[in-house]
């Protein structure tokens, strides 16, 4: 057995008198994709946030190559090796998007290499067309596309998607469905996501969270045949 890339034990969050995340232990290979889903109030959300900083646990660790980043901040997980892209693109509408790319790829790199893996990100995400256009003149799929990009760019060796589908169209869902298998060819990824018809697209594993546990782990084949992912879905259990 190869260690995780990733891995929480006992990971918890309590707000007031209301546990969000109960005991979340998760174990992701390197290379592997999770998809993390859960009917609104499940949890998922808040053990992201958990995941990259941006709220502090109660209890629990988590582990990043076996090293303990409990408490780490945003920017310090970051450094890592663990890409984050959140629900709203974090883009500056004044700069291109080959701009976006290539200030992304400086950061660890020199001026050539950067100029080298700026060309390769627009090839690889298919950014060709709109390489030299202003971000704030996209549609939303655009821009969503042009923020997985920078986090490519980074080169991080874990990517932490959050409903990289909403707001899109069709089509675009699909396109950002390829996107997602393609780049795990070369990153894991975790991916949060409500929308069922994204994650069949692109779902190996799935964990299921209920009222901030996990309630199942399986192949997206054998949740879909679950009974009890069936009734939260469908308000069976109660509030989530």
């Amino acid at each position: 057995m190869t260690e995780p890339i990733l891995q929480t034990v006992g990971l918890s969050i309590r707000f007031g008198g209301v546990e969000a995340v109960r005991g979340v232990n998760l174990c992701l290979a390197e290379r592997e994709l999770r998809c993390l889903i859960g009917p609104n109030g499940a949890g998922k959300s808040t053990l992201f946030k958990l995941l990259t900083g941006q709220l502090q646990p109660t209890a629990g660790r988590i582990l990043f190559h076996g090293e303990d980043i409990t408490g780490d901040h945003t920017h310090a997980i970051a450094r890592r090796g663990i890409g984050i892209k959140t629900q709203v693109p974090n883009l500056f509408d004044s700069l291109t998007v080959r701009d976006h790319l290539w200030l992304a790829a400086r950061r660890t790199n020199s001026r050539p290499r950067a100029d080298a893996i700026t060309d390769e990100i627009i090839e690889r995400v298919g950014l060709g067309a709109i390489a030299g256009g202003m971000v704030g003149r996209l549609s939303h799929g655009l821009r969503q596309w042009v923020e997985l990009g920078t986090v490519l760019a980074g080169n991080p060796e874990l990517i932490l998607l959050d409903e990289p589908a909403a707001g899109m169209t069709h089509d675009e869902v699909a396109r950002t469905a390829e996107l997602v298998r393609e780049i795990n060819r070369t990153h894991a990824l975790i991916v949060v996501e409500h929308d069922m018809q994204f994650v069949r697209m692109i779902a190996r594993t799935v964990t299921v969270m209920h009222q901030g546990a996990v309630l199942v782990e399986d192949t997206m084949d054998q949740i879909l045949k679950n009974s009890a992912v069936r009734d939260i879905y469908l308000g069976k259990h109660g509030g989530a």
